[in-house]
């Protein structure tokens, strides 16, 4: 849209990116096509519809006025969906535990 905005997110975008990896954070990307498929299901879905849907997934109680805001967001819950990784559940100290905690399921 604006050049100027553009350079200054690129900017920001590297600046974020440079310190997560001088820190071996891992860095990931997602297109926004992946992201709204993510959570919506429709991989050309309206901020609108990303908007409801977080809104839905994560028990907000109003939508925010500037939608860009989402996106952050958005971008946000579509990495945790692709991380494979529970929040919740069972943990297990070793191999020992597990079996241990789960003898229904070993044959």
């Amino acid at each position: 849209k604006n050049v100027q905005s553009m350079l200054k997110l690129g900017r920001a975008q590297g600046v974020a990116m440079a310190a997560g990896l001088s820190r071996q954070i891992p860095i990931t990307e997602y297109e926004p096509k992946k992201i709204k498929m993510a959570i919506t299901g429709n991989g050309n879905a309206s901020k609108e519809q990303v908007a409801k849907m977080l809104q839905q997934l994560l028990g907000l109680k109003e939508l925010p006025k500037n939608l860009d805001s989402t996106d952050g967001l958005a971008a946000a819950v579509c990495h945790f969906f692709n991380s494979g990784k529970v929040v919740a559940g069972k943990s297990y100290t070793g191999w020992d535990a597990f079996v241990k905690q789960n003898e229904s399921r070993i044959r």
